[in-house]
């Protein structure tokens, strides 16, 4: 699912999920995936509930998980913003030119 045209809080709450997803998947509870990246209890639970954690332990959380590779595709500038919203439908001819 694209982040397009969603608020931060939707984003931030939607990557949470994803990460608890992830953890589910992988049988892991909130208290092992703290001690496997470092990241205390309390910030996992607080970042699970409302998707608020610092880019540092976001990033633990994404090695702990084997989820790393997910950042490669971070601001990477090969997406024009305009293309987004500019999406052009191809002419769709209705005669021939060639007589």
């Amino acid at each position: 699912m694209s982040f397009v045209l969603k608020s931060t809080q939707e984003v931030m709450q939607e990557i949470a999920a994803r990460v608890k997803a992830i953890r589910l998947e992988q049988n892991l509870s909130q208290e092992g995936l703290s001690l496997r990246s470092g990241v205390s209890l309390g910030s996992l639970k607080r970042f699970e509930r409302t998707g608020e954690i610092s880019l540092k332990s976001l990033i633990e959380i994404s090695v702990s998980l084997g989820v790393m590779e997910d950042f490669d595709k971070l601001f990477v500038k090969d997406t024009n913003i305009e293309s987004l919203f500019n999406k052009k439908e191809p002419k769709i001819r209705k005669r021939g030119s060639v007589k």
